[in-house]
């Protein structure tokens, strides 16, 4: 069956081509969530296409409706019609008002029969109608209410047009008798976090015989219209890479990490606040752009231009790596984002901009856009298939609660991991120190010391394994043998 565009961005994908042409749908939703700006889309798709296309109006006038448009920036143009439908009530003079009353038979006859003369002098391939409250309010009855759905369906199937009905919901009673009549049905929902602004998602009730992307999928509304962002499916995103071992340019982490990095695996690095989780991933991203590949950073804790004048204390200069078109970095505000959102942010950063090195700083911030942890963990799980796939190098970060003893991370994605770092601070000579070591590696062999780090103007300097101490990793180590292995903090 031939398809016609939907005109919203991301929906197409959502629904496997579009909208079967001449075929009836219904959007439905509460006020305000976007379906006359989604309706008027579709529209304006059909007209770009050369179509003559018709929108009718119970609920709406052609003013508003107009200045909606013009508030994206839109202006309908040839082959767009407006049709505001007045209650015949409203048509008839002072005198008449007051000895006259409509029953609501004659009032649903009239408008069915008027809505009709509309269709028949602009003969349109593509229709809205907004919206069916008035329609199911006028019928006053189930029975009849669908008995007026049906005759506008076979009405329009017969003129071969697309129909695409608006349902605000405001019936008392949720009344199903158009999701039985209609071929697919869309319904467009807004969540009020307790914090930030409004959530927007829809999901696919039902198609006719085609498959669609099922569940819910982020959307905004946004200077210029609708726009969707399709729920992440990795298995659909396969990309062909020589899975290799690639060395960073620093010798001693080589060391470490038993040869470098495997192309396309995740990596995430753990441990307290300020142990420099966000530095370390710098030097992974100075090295990839060294070996000439492109990257991306999606920043979420920290002001983006402290950032870039803290990279240059390790003679990483992250502004020439953006200037130089190599580097993406994005600073996301949690309370702004829908994680879905997120998810196409990176998609795009990967299939567009070409990145092999994507770091998301940190998981802390990102959990702020998904406060129910299982749902953060499934959104992470296909977002790091994804990029696995594509042969991408993918660096999370979690800070830990705490700074030394038993440390707790807010959610747990060790398991998702290929590689997992541990940071830690330890206490000896008096001194605050830092220590690494890799707890897990899926794609190889590594160290299974634990070293002591500084990070200064000469970068990440390692020194030799802990062999002197014991419970490093608790924090509050004891002396077992010298401290000849630690380094010397005034070179940091």
């Amino acid at each position: 069956m031939e398809n016609c565009a939907t005109g919203v961005d991301g929906l197409d994908e959502i629904l496997s081509g579009g909208f079967s042409k001449g075929r009836l749908f219904l959007v439905e939703g509460s006020p305000g969530t976007g379906k006359t700006t989604l309706a008027s889309q579709f529209l304006m798709a059909g007209a770009e296409a050369g179509e003559k296309v018709l929108y009718i109006t119970l609920s709406e006038t052609e003013e508003e409706l107009r200045a909606g448009a013009a508030s994206h920036g839109w202006s309908f143009g040839k082959g767009f019609e407006v049709f505001e439908l007045v209650p015949p009530e409203s048509l008839l003079d002072d005198e008449q008002q007051q000895s006259l009353l409509y029953s609501s038979d004659l009032e649903l006859g009239e408008t069915t029969k008027r809505i009709f003369e509309a269709f028949e002098r602009v003969k349109p391939s593509r229709v809205v109608l907004d919206s069916l409250s008035e329609i199911r309010l006028l019928a006053q009855s189930s029975l009849r209410y669908r008995r007026q759905i049906l005759a506008l369906k076979h009405y329009f199937a017969h003129n071969e047009a697309t129909v695409m009905m608006l349902d605000d919901l405001t019936a008392d009673v949720m009344d199903k008798t158009v999701h039985s009549v209609a071929h697919a049905v869309i319904r467009l929902e807004e969540l009020s976090p307790n914090y930030g602004a409004e959530r927007r998602r829809m999901r696919v009730l039902k198609y006719r015989g085609r498959r669609y992307r099922g569940g819910y999928h982020d959307f905004v509304i946004e200077h210029g219209g609708v726009r969707v962002f399709p729920r992440l499916v990795s298995a659909e995103h396969r990309a062909g890479f020589k899975r290799e071992t690639v060395a960073i340019d620093n010798a001693a982490f080589n060391q470490l990490l038993g040869g470098g990095l495997e192309r396309g695996a995740s990596n995430l690095i753990l441990g307290p606040a300020g142990t420099g989780k966000s530095l370390i991933t710098l030097s992974f991203i100075q090295s990839a752009i060294k070996r000439g590949e492109n990257a991306a950073m999606f920043v979420f804790d920290e002001e983006l231009g402290l950032l870039v004048e803290r990279s240059k204390g390790l003679r990483i200069d992250l502004q020439a790596m953006v200037d130089s078109d190599r580097l993406v970095i994005e600073q996301i505000d949690a309370a702004e984002l829908t994680p879905g959102e997120f998810s196409e942010r990176v998609r795009v950063c990967v299939e567009k901009h070409g990145a092999r090195t994507v770091v998301i700083d940190s998981l802390n911030g990102y959990q702020a856009a998904m406060p129910e942890e299982q749902a953060l963990v499934l959104h992470m799980h296909e977002l790091l298939q994804y990029l696995n796939r594509q042969g991408v190098t993918t660096f999370l970060t979690v800070a830990q609660h705490g700074l030394v003893g038993d440390m707790k991370a807010p959610v747990d994605v060790t398991y998702l991991a290929d590689t997992v770092i541990l940071l830690r601070y330890f206490e000896a000579l008096g001194q605050v120190r830092r220590a690494i070591s890799i707890v897990k590696k899926r794609t190889g062999t590594h160290e299974d010391t634990i070293r002591e780090f500084m990070i200064g103007v000469n970068g990440i300097t390692l020194g030799e394994p802990l062999t002197g101490f014991q419970g490093v990793l608790r924090g509050v180590p004891n002396l077992v043998g010298d401290t000849a292995g630690l380094l010397d903090m005034s070179k940091a």
